[in-house]
């Protein structure tokens, strides 16, 4: 079924680029990996599946594009997380919303899973200056009294992206089997995130 779009209008190369990739990440996210074919965008588009290989080349082309917009949209989520940390006090609850968000807009870890699923972690190269800025950010934030940060912080971010994204994905459906609130899972993550980020016989 076609997504409702003004037809056969005349659009730039650009602006054509655009829409369909648009349109791609809709199917997407509605429809999964198999629902972004060149047939379903180009008709969603009011374009022939010619055109829409002059602008993307293959099937592929344009799941790559599709893959390279949303994975910058990701990173920059992952920037505004990183300026919000650097900007506001930063309380454990305040990091963890922030990645988690980054995650859950646009579809970031639906995109994530179908990267890993298809096997080519080069298309998310470009969130790794994100990923590296955030560790350095809670770094400059808490400092590094005991010379241990470079080991606690990954480790933090790591535990916090891995949260971030397992929620996107399925939270809903398992807060609901556990009667769970919305926020239920960042609050968790934030009550063990100062364990990750304080020394070791801080908290004893």
């Amino acid at each position: 079924m076609s997504i409702d779009t003004p037809r056969r209008r005349r659009r730039t190369p650009d602006e054509a680029r655009a829409e369909a990739l648009t349109f791609a990440r809709q199917r997407l996210l509605t429809g999964g990996p198999d629902a972004v074919t060149l047939k379903a965008v180009a008709d969603d588009l009011g374009v022939s599946h010619a055109n829409l290989i002059h602008h993307f080349g293959s099937a592929a082309g344009l799941q790559s594009a599709l893959m390279a917009s949303m994975v910058a949209d990701l990173s920059q989520a992952l920037d505004a997380a990183i300026a919000r940390l650097r900007t506001d006090e930063g309380a454990p609850l305040e990091l963890v919303n922030a990645v988690f968000d980054a995650f859950a807009q646009g579809g970031a870890a639906k995109l994530a899973a179908w990267i890993v699923l298809r096997g080519d972690l080069s298309h998310l190269e470009p969130v790794r200056d994100a990923v590296t800025g955030l560790v350095q950010a809670i770094r400059d934030k808490l400092g590094d009294p005991d010379g241990q940060a470079h080991t606690r912080i990954p480790a933090a971010v790591l535990f916090i992206a891995v949260s971030a994204f397992g929620e996107a994905l399925i939270g809903p459906p398992l807060r609901n089997m556990l009667d769970q609130d919305e926020d239920t899972g960042r609050q968790v993550i934030a009550g063990l995130l100062p364990h990750f980020l304080l020394k070791p016989d801080a908290g004893a």
